[in-house]
């Protein structure tokens, strides 16, 4: 009985409008700081947004750099920095970059064990708008050539 009485609450408790709770001028308070807090975020900007190696050998170390620039109103931040596998390492400053400052962002991949085309996302954490900015890598992996 507690079981079925349990059931019922939980399918009527749902079917409020959640939508028509929205206090609109909270809705517009709410947008109003965002703006602001965007207005004097520091910015990202990348010499290139993607990198391709072209064609490797399988078992290759690769490595590129990408170039930023802080286009925003405030010290940019960089807090982290990863990559979809562990094959990719990136390494970033870690102290702040001031407005208009530039940075690098260095990036090597080990293609052991990888084959084919291969596209790897680096993101950072930041405190820009967004708060992650991301580049791509790209390769095409040819197998190794085997002793005869």
């Amino acid at each position: 009985m507690l079981m079925i009485l349990c059931v019922c609450v939980s399918f009527t408790s749902c079917k409020e409008n959640v939508a028509g709770k929205i206090n609109k001028a909270n809705l517009e308070v709410a947008k109003e700081r965002d703006y602001k807090i965007n207005e004097g975020a520091a910015g990202l900007t990348f010499d290139r947004n993607s990198h391709d190696f072209g064609e490797i050998i399988q078992g290759d170390v690769v490595e590129t750099t990408f170039t930023f620039k802080n286009t925003g109103k405030s010290e940019l931040i960089i807090t982290n920095a990863t990559s979809t596998c562990g094959c990719t390492v990136p390494e970033w400053p870690k102290e702040p970059i001031a407005v208009g400052g530039e940075g690098e962002i260095k990036v090597k991949f080990n293609s052991a064990g990888k084959s084919n085309k291969v596209t790897k996302t680096i993101t950072l954490t930041t405190n820009t708008p967004s708060g992650k900015e991301s580049v791509i890598i790209k390769t095409d992996i040819k197998p190794k050539e085997k002793n005869s």
